[in-house]
């Protein structure tokens, strides 16, 4: 087996992933995007995808697969379903392609102005899908100091509206509510504030990550839905803006969303498929 595997890096709003052709032997992914996703002493990324291409079909399907730094999968994330979109489309010559992830089927398509837009589904606020405890959607409810809303966007969000994101150590604040006993699976944390533009700033402490990213496709549709269900906007395109760019959620009149923004490709390289031996 060949001992190292090629890669190529992708970001979306500064979100970056490796991304690994799924034909490409990986014994262990887990351990593989544990190494990789480092920042001190691997590539460094927020996950890795592992994505097969289908091109065959009209319009062409990728098959989407992502592992996170702490060797774990989630089940969908917006920006790696957009530089999966990029990829696939770079490799068909296509301006649309079909997402397969463990979240559901996604169609992602190129705008006239070049970034990629992808499907995310309708936000569900039902305690049994986030997972939460709780008899009713939980809106604006003290959890571990936060007054968090629960809702699922492919993955289960905790969000808290404050004066100013800049203001709150999110590294103190998300932690206990991302391993609150009542998420059953944990939850990823958002913190969003008003841009002053009608739009809200986002800062996302990331399950699987355990830190904060520059960005987080399944967190901004999470505020865009939160402050929809919660009146503090009724745009059906809301723009959401964290660190590393910004992103815009276009809802249709069913409350369906489409998460937007750019996608670069930043460098090629290739990393170990297999650890290397340590000498004993």
């Amino acid at each position: 087996m060949n001992a190292h595997v090629p890669y190529e890096k992708y970001h979306g709003t500064g979100n970056d992933f490796l991304i690994i052709d799924a034909t490409e032997r990986v014994p262990d992914r887990g351990a593989l995007a544990a190494r990789e996703c480092d920042r001190e002493d691997g590539v460094g990324a927020d996950g890795v995808l592992f994505l097969a291409l289908e091109p065959a079909f009209t319009p062409p399907r990728v098959v989407m697969t992502l592992v996170q730094p702490d060797g774990g999968t989630a089940a969908m994330c917006g920006n790696g379903a957009r530089c999966a979109a990029e990829w696939a489309m770079r490799r068909t010559g296509s301006d649309e392609v079909m997402i397969d992830t463990q979240a559901g089927t996604r169609h992602a398509s190129r705008t006239h102005d070049g970034e990629i837009a992808v499907e995310m589904g309708t936000p569900r606020f039902e305690p049994e899908r986030i997972p939460i405890i709780a008899s009713e959607p939980v809106l604006e409810e003290e959890i571990e100091g936060l007054a968090v809303s629960a809702v699922d966007t492919g993955v289960p969000h905790a969000v808290a509206f404050v004066d100013d994101v800049d203001a709150v150590d999110l590294e103190s604040v998300a932690p206990p509510v991302r391993h609150a006993d009542r998420f059953l699976d944990g939850a990823n944390v958002n913190l969003a504030s008003p841009d002053g533009e009608g739009g809200f700033r986002q800062r996302t402490y990331e399950r699987g990550v355990e830190g904060e990213t520059d960005a987080c496709g399944t967190g901004a549709f999470a505020i865009a839905a939160v402050a929809r269900r919660l009146g503090k906007t009724d745009a059906d395109s809301v723009d959401v803006r964290p660190p590393g760019g910004d992103l815009r959620i276009e809802f249709d009149a069913r409350g369906r969303a489409v998460l937007v923004g750019p996608v670069e490709h930043e460098f090629d390289g290739d990393v170990r498929a297999i650890p290397p031996l340590v000498e004993t």
